[in-house]
C-alpha cells in the first residue's frame, strides 16, 4: 500500500469488520422494529396478489392452525421488510469496510456497482410480485372445484405462513438473481472473465439459468418462463458491460450466438 493508504494491521481490519456487521445488524433491528409497527399493511401488501387472484367471496382469508404462526408470521413479516428497506445500507456498510484498500480510480469504478445491485434487486423483487405471482395464483385457483363438478368440492385454505414464507423466498430469490450483471461485470473488471468467455459459455448459461428457475419459482411453465426470460435478457446484457469493460473481441467479430 501507499503512504495515503497505510497498511493496516489485522486486528484493525477484524475490529472494522466487527463495527461494520454490528452497523448492518443494528439498522435490520430498527428496520424490522418500524416495520413490525405497519406489519398489517405489509401483511395487506403481501396478500394483495392472492386476494386479487381469489376475487371477491367466502373464501377469500388466509388461516393458521398453530396458536403462536400469526404472531411469528408478523414477526418474519416485518424481518423481511426491514431486511428489503435495509439492504442499500448493507450494501453501504460492505463498500465503506472495502473502500480504504482501494485507490481512488478503484473507488470510482466500484461506484456504478453500489448503485445496480440495489436497483437490480428491487426490480427483481418488483418483477416477481406484479408480474409473476399474479399469473401464478391464477394458474393454481384454476384447480379449485365446486360440488357440481366433484362429489365433493376442492376449495383453497391458504395457511398465512406457508404464503408469506413463499412469497418472501421468492422476492429474495428474484432479487439475488438479477444481481447476475452486476456480478460478471465486477469479475470481468477484475479480469476474471472476458467477453468471449461469455459467448462461448451461453449455451450452458442458458440450461443453468432454466434450472434455477425451475428450483426457484412454483411449479408452472409460466412463473419458471417470468424468471429464465428477464435472467437470459440481463445474461446477454452483461456480455455488453463485460465487453465494454474488459474489451477481448474485436468489434469486427460476429456476436452470434
Amino acid at each position: 500500500m501507499t503512504d495515503t493508504h497505510p497498511k493496516q494491521h489485522l486486528l484493525e481490519h477484524v475490529t472494522e469488520l466487527r463495527n461494520r456487521l454490528l452497523w448492518a445488524v443494528g439498522a435490520l433491528v430498527i428496520g424490522t422494529m418500524i416495520s413490525y409497527h405497519f406489519s398489517k399493511d405489509i401483511y395487506g401488501f403481501l396478500v394483495k396478489p392472492l386476494a386479487d387472484a381469489m376475487g371477491e367471496g367466502a373464501n377469500q382469508r388466509m388461516i393458521y392452525t398453530d396458536l403462536t404462526e400469526a404472531f411469528f408470521t408478523y414477526l418474519k413479516v416485518s424481518m423481511f421488510a426491514g431486511g428489503f428497506f435495509t439492504f442499500p445500507f448493507l450494501i453501504l456498510q460492505i463498500w465503506l469496510f472495502v473502500s480504504p484498500g482501494l485507490f481512488p480510480k478503484e473507488r470510482k469504478a466500484v461506484i456504478p456497482f453500489l448503485v445496480a445491485s440495489p436497483t437490480l434487486f428491487i426490480l427483481g423483487g418488483a418483477l416477481v410480485y406484479y408480474l409473476v405471482l399474479p399469473l401464478a395464483w391464477k394458474f393454481f385457483l384454476g384447480f379449485q372445484s365446486s360440488a357440481d363438478e366433484t362429489v365433493l368440492p376442492i376449495m383453497l385454505e391458504a395457511k398465512v405462513g406457508d404464503y408469506l414464507n413463499l412469497v418472501m423466498v421468492l422476492i429474495f430469490a428474484f432479487g439475488i438473481c438479477f444481481q447476475l450483471p452486476v456480478v460478471l461485470a465486477f469479475m470481468a473488471k477484475a479480469k476474471l472473465i472476458t467477453a468471449k468467455t461469455l459467448v462461448s459459455k451461453r449455451r450452458y448459461a442458458i440450461v443453468g439459468i432454466f434450472v434455477v428457475a425451475a428450483i426457484l419459482t412454483p411449479p408452472d411453465v409460466i412463473s419458471q418462463f417470468s424468471l429464465a426470460v428477464p435472467l437470459l435478457a440481463l445474461y446477454e446484457i452483461s456480455i455488453l458491460l463485460v465487453r465494454y469493460i474488459n474489451p477481448d473481441v474485436s468489434p469486427d467479430e460476429p456476436y452470434t450466438i
